[in-house]
């Protein structure tokens, strides 16, 4: 049911956003409509869609493998995508409570979505980017997790080395002279940092990879999401960090993740 008064027309709505190219123009007229609280809110969270805004910066927040996800502006938005990396990981968990780390965690969808996935888990979460960090809190916290603000492992307590059953990474993959080609949606609103990988795209897997085995615990796993071209480079960067690794994909979601195992 719309929160806006009956007033508002979802017609005129409707071609405001289909005017600036938005493809899905009815169903995120319904979205807009249910999310505003008032017409004047309404047309301003319009008129943000038509000049390029993220629909889930807009609204505030993404559905992400059944949660509602709280997105600020200027944050990663969580991919539909990356649910299949979810799926994977709560596969792989152990019955016992595990110890799960989202590292590069954005909005910290994938660790909130864990957690809700197999009902508990001891969950710590970490960005290098303040936004994403204050926006994370209010996903993680509800999860019943902790969030850090640092560059990768540094700010992690060191109770956690050895210990991580499951280390998400949703590492920065897009090879730095492709940024420029990305959606703006993307390229303008969303941080670099959450973006660019590097020359090859794999920079930050690499820093990833190269600690992974100290971090994980015997058996535990560490799974990314990568292009598939970049599929074989990024399992070879796991495999040299002497961790066995694999590629599972979903065709439905066009995704491409790599598990890799410390054995």
């Amino acid at each position: 049911m719309s929160a806006t008064p009956v007033s508002v027309s979802f017609s005129s709505t409707v071609t405001r956003l289909r005017a600036a190219g938005c493809v899905f123009a009815e169903d995120e007229a319904e979205l807009l409509l249910s999310t505003a609280r008032t017409p004047d809110e309404l047309d301003a969270m319009i008129e943000r869609r038509v000049v390029g805004h993220p629909l889930e910066h807009v609204l505030g927040w993404a559905e992400f493998h059944g949660l509602r996800v709280a997105v600020d502006d200027g944050v990663f938005v969580p991919r539909r995508r990356t649910e299949f990396l979810v799926t994977r990981a709560a596969a792989l968990t152990p019955a016992r409570r595990p110890v799960v780390v989202d590292l590069c965690c954005g909005t910290g969808a994938l660790g909130a979505a864990l957690v809700s996935a197999l009902g508990e888990a001891e969950l710590h979460a970490a960005d290098i980017d303040p936004a994403a960090v204050r926006c994370a809190r209010r996903n993680v916290t509800a999860a019943g997790g902790r969030v850090y603000e640092g560059d990768l492992y540094d700010p992690l307590p060191a109770a956690l080395r050895g210990r991580v059953d499951i280390l998400l990474a949703n590492v920065p993959y897009v090879p730095t002279e492709e940024v420029q080609l990305l959606p703006a949606e993307a390229r303008v609103h969303e941080a670099r940092v959450a973006l660019d990988g590097g020359a090859d795209g794999l920079d930050v897997l690499r820093r990833v990879a190269a600690e992974a085995p100290g971090w994980l615990a015997p058996g535990g796993s560490l799974l990314f999401e990568t292009s598939e071209h970049q599929a074989a480079a990024a399992t070879g960067v796991v495999a040299a960090a002497g961790l066995a690794a694999h590629v599972v994909t979903c065709e439905d979601l066009y995704a491409t993740v790599v598990i890799a195992v410390r054995v």
